[in-house]
């Protein structure tokens, strides 16, 4: 399975839409896109998460339902990420098959645990540092958190891709690669910028 190293979670800017600014960062060049939409009807997730598909098609780019894993299979996604509430892994891979990527959400040691045991591809390891985009934010881990887990991990033989989330910046990206997660994943550095051009999704895109 294939995971990318600068993950997208999607975010409507202000006056904005998730597909414009999914659009904005396909653009740019981000090749993995997870649409994350909370607080609408399923319906109206299916309909985006159709869009969505069109688009990352177009840019040759890998989408990411975050929660539905039935309309991840629905629309042809690349899979779907669950948090530690969501559905049960073990119940989204019966839906999904082992065809398609199923990441999962991770906030200690313990967690990562629960989901090398439930077999996913990838883990969404945080929060970083403090962020606006996700209501009821598990403990804050800052890099020395990162550290510990995956020198936890190491120990254990624990090998699946980690992906640092929550709240990250410029700045903290090239310590974080360097403290051994596999990629980033981020919302409102795309969303909200401008001056980011096409070398930085080259850089830390693969």
């Amino acid at each position: 399975m294939i995971i990318d190293k600068l993950h997208y979670i999607s975010q409507a800017a202000a006056q904005g839409s998730h597909l414009a600014a999914i659009e904005k960062v396909l653009k740019k060049g981000g090749k993995w896109i997870q649409l994350r939409v909370k607080e609408q009807a399923e319906e109206e997730v299916l309909e985006l998460a159709m869009e969505a598909r069109l688009l990352c098609s177009a840019y040759n780019a890998k989408l990411i339902i975050n929660d539905y894993p039935r309309i991840a299979l629905e629309v042809g996604a690349y899979g779907v990420h669950l948090g530690l509430d969501d559905m049960p892994v073990p119940e989204a891979r019966a839906i999904l098959g082992h065809s398609k990527c199923i990441g999962g959400t991770a906030n200690t040691f313990g967690d990562i645990l629960r989901r090398a045991a439930e077999g996913v591809d990838y883990i969404g390891l945080g929060p970083y540092c403090f962020t606006t985009t996700k209501k009821n934010l598990s403990p804050v881990l800052g890099l020395e958190g990162y550290c510990r887990i995956l020198q936890q991990m190491d120990k254990a033989g624990i090998a699946i891709p980690v992906i640092a989330i929550g709240g990250i910046g410029l700045p903290d990206i090239d310590l974080l690669l360097s403290a051994g997660v596999h990629g980033i994943a981020v919302s409102g550095l795309l969303t909200g910028s401008n001056n980011l051009n096409e070398d930085f999704y080259v850089q830390y895109s693969r």
